[in-house]
């Protein structure tokens, strides 16, 4: 319920303002979980693409310093975020992630970490679906670095927009790395 509010809540807030404009909605797929990769550009992208995803349910994972407080965890568990430790490879998160695979979708920041460029990114998201056999879907956001830079107190207007695209060249036979390379260049081309 928490979900189904705060989406519709931040949906009437990001058009107002940042004009929100949301592409390719249409390949989500409705009836089956999937994985959502996102370029990672400011704090704002993990709600903008849960608003632009609804009323796809989409959980993500956090980093664990996001869940020290018992109220922000609690909040934060609400809304479907895991917690992940970054500092090594986090077994927990990923058994986690694989199990909401089964019935719910998950959303992936393949850099890791706020970018503009895409020079270090994790192989999480080919092991997710190399395990789980779900499709992947493609995100690019637009302006949230603008809206919200990395650093900032406060939100500025300006327009964000998202694209989607589905990841559809995906074989059984590719490695993590082909699988990596295929996500990050559509969300590149998006």
């Amino acid at each position: 319920m928490l979900y189904k509010i705060s989406a519709i809540v931040f949906f009437i807030l990001f058009k107002i303002l940042f004009k929100l404009e949301i592409k390719g909605r249409k390949c989500l797929p409705k009836d089956q979980p999937f994985i959502l990769a996102a370029n990672h550009l400011s704090n704002l992208d993990p709600l903008v693409v849960g608003v632009a995803a609804y009323p796809q349910k989409i959980h993500f994972m956090a980093k664990e310093e996001l869940f020290s407080n018992k109220i922000s965890s609690f909040i934060y568990r609400q809304l479907g975020v895991m917690p992940l430790k970054r500092s090594s490879t986090d077994i927990s998160a990923l058994r986690m992630a694989l199990k909401t695979l089964k019935t719910g979708s998950i959303g992936i920041f393949p850099q890791g970490t706020r970018s503009l460029n895409f020079e270090k990114v994790s192989s999480g998201v080919a092991f997710l679906q190399k395990k789980a056999k779900v499709p992947i879907i493609a995100a690019k956001i637009y302006g949230t670095d603008k809206a919200l830079p990395k650093g900032a107190k406060f939100f500025k207007k300006e327009k964000v927009k998202i694209v989607f695209g589905k990841v559809d060249n995906i074989e059984n036979s590719n490695t993590y790395d082909e699988i990596v390379l295929k996500v990050v260049n559509k969300i590149k081309n998006l």
